[in-house]
């Protein structure tokens, strides 16, 4: 089964709604860290709606488990980065216009860019991911791009699983390849309690990433509850509702 690295994103973005102190982030990381996560994501976006420097600055000095700073391929980000020096960085595409993130970094045409980004994050000792589309050709540049991992979108899985396997084929698919080129292989967006088996169950993938239904069911069953009952979901026991 692959391990679990919670996003605590939205506990933040519950603090921010008020610009206040609470809840936060960081105690919503010791609470993951108890139930038996085994990574923390956050997401430090260019325009801080939910997760701020603060927040990253302290779980890099206090976490247990790893942490992976998800993060744009811009200037300011890789000094955080360079600055705090997470386990690893995933980098995500990012527009101020979204929700969330809405679909995985186009790693053939931005290869100039992450060219550049790679070998400054590398050298400084964090691994570096890079959240792509379920695509072959996805797959093959980020394995030329020399990354050490990739993370699968599995947002089109998420709104389709219920009537459309050929999105968790492609998922599969992808995986199964970029296991063969060396590339450890997570995945996530949109996951949940009752879709997640589907995924957990893929050979060869090493972690799911996963936030905003693990937050929304600790809001009715708190925090370590949620976490541990994720873990269960991915092994194939989904919670009663409530």
């Amino acid at each position: 089964m692959p391990k679990l690295g919670v996003n605590i994103d939205h506990v933040a973005t519950i603090r921010q709604a008020r610009r206040t102190t609470e809840p936060d982030p960081v105690a919503a990381a010791v609470l993951c860290e108890l139930a038996g996560c085994d990574s923390i994501t956050v997401h430090l976006r260019e325009d801080r709606r939910h997760i701020q420097d603060r927040d990253v600055r302290i779980l890099s000095e206090t976490l247990q488990v790893p942490m992976n700073l998800e993060m744009g391929c811009t200037e300011e980000m890789i000094g955080i980065a360079l600055a705090l020096k997470p386990a690893y960085v995933c980098l995500v595409p990012e527009s101020r216009q979204e929700v969330t993130t809405e679909g995985g970094l186009d790693a053939v045409q931005t290869r100039a860019q992450l060219e550049k980004a790679l070998p400054r994050l590398q050298e400084a000792g964090i691994k570096v991911s890079l959240f792509i589309d379920p695509e072959v050709t996805q797959v093959h540049a980020a394995r030329a791009l020399k990354a050490d991992m990739i993370e699968l979108h599995t947002g089109r899985y998420a709104d389709t699983w219920r009537t459309d396997a050929r999105e968790l084929g492609r998922i599969a698919q992808a995986c199964e390849l970029g296991c063969e080129l060396g590339l450890v292989v997570n995945a996530g967006h949109g996951l949940t309690y009752q879709n997640v088996y589907n995924v957990a169950a893929i050979p060869g993938l090493h972690e799911l990433n996963i936030g905003h239904s693990i937050v929304s069911r600790a809001v009715l069953v708190g925090l370590e509850r949620a976490v541990r009952e994720m873990i269960q979901a991915m092994a194939g026991s989904v919670p009663a509702r409530g």
